[in-house]
């Protein structure tokens, strides 16, 4: 087949025979599988191992980080091998690894093959990530912004349905069991992922002549600080949200809690995405980090069920969020290898959350929460250092940017 000539490349890929809501179905279920299940079944387990299996605070920590270790191995992995993002056989392999991952947990007790079967979980889940993702913003790129936010749902469907399982699991089975059922969810959500069209090209931002590069590093290092500090930050309050509101209030309150997390992370990006129809990208991440705040701190300040499950919403209602404004801000601004960058710094802040707080879990859970909250506002103090920036300077990361394009 020819390639297409420049004017066309513009022109979506997705072709006659695959419509966008199948594209959506097929990308949102691969990230459920890949992130929702495979990555964040840990955090309703976790208080299940932690009374069952003889899990210390201080090991699920380090299962944790291990996780996150696999997770930024995957994520270079398809930074430094560009092919790996366009390749449905490593789509399939990691869906069928990240299912053996999860199958193989309750087959020891042994600390060191917890570790690398984590490490593994990671990887697979990075290559999972990046290729849906990948082919989401490809396939999806001359629809409405809001397509791919619908795609990027899959993460909090599949969180729904993690929680809903162990939650419902949790008061007739064990540990074991848990772990069993996420394995066998992955295995029905890699059927319809199964087929899913990589694609066919990277996506870049393309540069414009008219972008100034005065003050663009400056600006682009606000906005790593920003994500980098919100990697250490959601993915203390991610890992450990569970069995802190499980601390003060009932054990089925945790899991519904998590499961409601889904909930609202399930339309958040598509919302927020078409909030930046009329607010800017700066100022919807400041936003969306200061809401994000507020409910990782909830239930450390506040205990029963009604904060834990308005904590559980504005936090699903963000994280995703986030993630979508602060990696499209970046190619706004721009800024060489932006996402790659942003990408790195938010699994190493990732890797570095758990680590940071293992001192403090020898006394529950939240303190933990509560630097999680503090390490988020800090993001959102950058975050509007980077707003206030770019409007003195007179960037184009405001409403209804016209030059910005994707192919």
């Amino acid at each position: 087949m020819r390639s297409a000539p420049p004017q066309e490349r513009g022109v979506t890929h997705a072709g006659a025979a695959h419509s966008p809501r199948a594209h959506i179905i097929h990308s949102a279920a691969a990230l459920a599988a890949g992130m929702g299940v495979g990555r964040f079944v840990y955090t309703p387990i976790l208080p299940l191992m932690n009374a069952q299996a003889g899990l210390s605070a201080g090991t699920g920590a380090s299962l944790a980080t291990a996780n996150y270790a696999g997770y930024l191995a995957g994520a270079l992995g398809g930074i430094l091998l560009p092919r790996l993002v366009r390749s449905s056989t490593v789509l399939r392999c990691s869906l069928l690894v990240l299912g053996a991952s999860l199958a193989a947990m309750p087959l020891t007790h042994a600390t060191a093959l917890w570790l690398a079967l984590r490490s593994c979980a990671g990887v697979a889940s990075a290559l999972i990530f990046v290729i849906a993702v990948s082919s989401a913003l490809d396939h999806l790129r001359d629809h409405p912004v809001h397509l791919p936010g619908w795609a990027f749902g899959g993460i909090g469907a599949g969180i729904v349905l993690s929680g809903l399982l162990v939650l419902t699991l949790r008061s007739v089975a064990d540990w074991r069991v848990a772990w069993w059922a996420a394995a066998g969810l992955v295995v029905l959500l890699t059927v319809p992922s199964w087929n899913l069209r990589t694609a066919p090209h990277a996506v870049t931002p393309v540069p414009s002549g008219r972008e100034r590069a005065k003050g663009r590093r400056a600006w682009f290092n606000a906005l790593f600080v920003s994500y980098t500090l919100e990697g250490v930050g959601y993915i203390i309050a991610g890992t450990f949200l569970v069995a802190a509101i499980e601390q003060e209030a009932p054990a089925w309150i945790g899991s519904a809690a998590w499961a409601l997390v889904g909930l609202a992370a399930v339309p958040s990006s598509a919302l927020w995405a078409w909030l930046h129809r009329r607010w800017s990208r700066p100022g919807l991440l400041v936003a969306a980090l200061a809401v994000q705040t507020a409910g990782v701190a909830l239930p450390a300040l506040l205990g029963g069920a009604a904060a834990a499950l308005l904590s559980a919403i504005l936090f699903g209602g963000t994280f995703v969020g986030v993630s979508t404004l602060a990696l499209a801000a970046g190619a706004d601004l721009r800024f060489p290898r932006s996402v790659a960058l942003l990408t790195a710094g938010y699994s190493a802040g990732q890797i570095a959350g758990p680590l940071i707080v293992t001192p403090l879990l020898h006394h529950g859970y939240r303190g933990a929460l509560l630097v999680a909250a503090a390490v988020v506002s800090a993001a959102a103090v950058a975050a509007g250092f980077l707003r206030i920036s770019v409007r003195s300077g007179g960037g184009r990361l405001d409403v209804g940017d016209p030059d910005v394009q994707v192919r």
